[in-house]
């Protein structure tokens, strides 16, 4: 493994590539849009988008994906501010939090929406959830193809003009120029970024003996569905510049509520904080590609200068791998297994490129930190 010699992002994240100097993609992308986008220029866009889309609608005007976290909080806000008649859809997980439900709830209330919390069979999800665990290594497959599915298909079907999604993730994270440029996210945009792990629907159906109708719910529409009304799907991060603190001060100041007791993974406890099973979806990311969900946020502190780089690492061994024992528990609870099946599967997915088991110990070698707890 290699490490950003600007951050501590290593080689191994999903997106990221290093260049001859060691500098990753993401820091990359951080300075280039500083310095290529006019974000005057793209606010003035997205007042023509939303010109476009009022003409266009004949009910509500735009979609907006929300979990009840900081950034939906502030898609609805800035479409709000605009003027704009707000449908808001959630996928309900089957591990909201209480604090999920409480600022979903207030979300609702507080800045006056209509809104759709669609639930999948309970147990359809179990099953889909259990074979992309034993499969991919990964619990979220099933989270992300209905995040994606559920609002573009509504937006076809209703014949609703605009998706707002939140940040574009190849923009905050790393990506190609092309990428990290693009306003829009399409069904091309999904299949290569949507974190499926390079399945569509259909590797699944069969799988537990799930069928096709059961997988209705993730199915996202076809091209041409959507070419009979042409909704357009937009990154809001790609016309406003995407600040994860300065989206949570601004859903605060509407009822937005986190603290430190709600830190459920990484090193923000304004983030992540919905979901008790978005905490294994980062862990599994240890077994696979030997980084945590903090190599993220600490990295985004030191791109935006609160913080070097000594000091991300120095709390990087502070923080160490933080576990999420309980939610653990609770996906096992769910997915009616016991704990052994837990460990068992995940270390069928750890990287033995990058694991190497030494005097009784997996270790990866040349690890960021020298003192890391093994």
């Amino acid at each position: 493994m290699k490490y950003c010699k600007t951050c501590i992002l290593p080689d191994t994240r999903p997106g990221i590539f290093l260049d001859e100097e060691g500098i990753c993609s993401g820091c990359h992308g951080y300075h280039d849009k500083a310095k290529t986008i006019d974000w005057c220029k793209r606010a003035l866009e997205f007042e023509k988008l939303i010109f476009w889309a009022k003409k266009k609608s004949t009910s509500y005007d735009c979609i907006i994906p929300v979990s009840g976290g900081k950034d939906s909080w502030y898609q609805v806000i800035k479409a709000k501010e605009a003027q704009l008649k707000v449908l808001c859809v959630t996928w309900k997980t089957p591990g909201r939090t209480k604090i999920g439900q409480k600022n979903l709830n207030s979300l609702i209330a507080k800045l006056n929406v209509d809104h759709i919390d669609f639930t999948i069979d309970p147990e359809v999800e179990k099953k889909f959830m259990i074979a992309s665990f034993e499969q991919k290594g990964a619990t979220g497959i099933p989270m992300h193809m209905a995040i994606f599915s559920i609002p573009m298909r509504l937006a076809a079907q209703l014949k609703i003009p605009l998706v707002i999604w939140g940040e574009n993730p190849q923009l905050e994270y790393g990506g190609n120029r092309k990428e990290r440029l693009a306003n829009e996210l399409d069904l091309e945009w999904i299949s290569k970024h949507g974190v499926t792990n390079d399945t569509s629907l259909a590797d699944w159906i069969g799988q537990h003996g799930l069928t096709s109708q059961d997988l209705e719910a993730y199915r996202l529409p076809s091209e041409a569905q959507l070419n009979l009304f042409k909704p357009r799907s937009i990154f809001l991060g790609s016309y406003f510049k995407w600040d994860s603190f300065e989206n949570a001060k601004i859903a605060r100041q509407h009822g937005f509520e986190s603290d430190d007791n709600h830190l459920k993974t990484g090193l923000w406890h304004f983030a992540d904080l919905d979901c008790h099973f978005i905490s294994l979806h980062h862990y599994l990311k240890w077994f696979k590609f030997g980084f945590t969900r903090s190599f993220d946020n600490l990295s985004i502190e030191i791109r935006q200068g609160l913080m070097d780089r000594n000091a991300a690492i120095k709390k990087l061994t502070e923080l160490g791998l933080q576990q999420p024992d309980v939610d653990i528990e609770k996906f096992c609870e769910f997915s009616e297994k016991n704990l052994k099946w837990f460990w068992d599967i995940a270390e069928l997915h750890r990287n033995k490129e990058i694991w190497k088991f030494v005097d009784g110990t997996w270790k990866i070698p040349n690890f960021l930190i020298k003192e890391w707890k093994w």
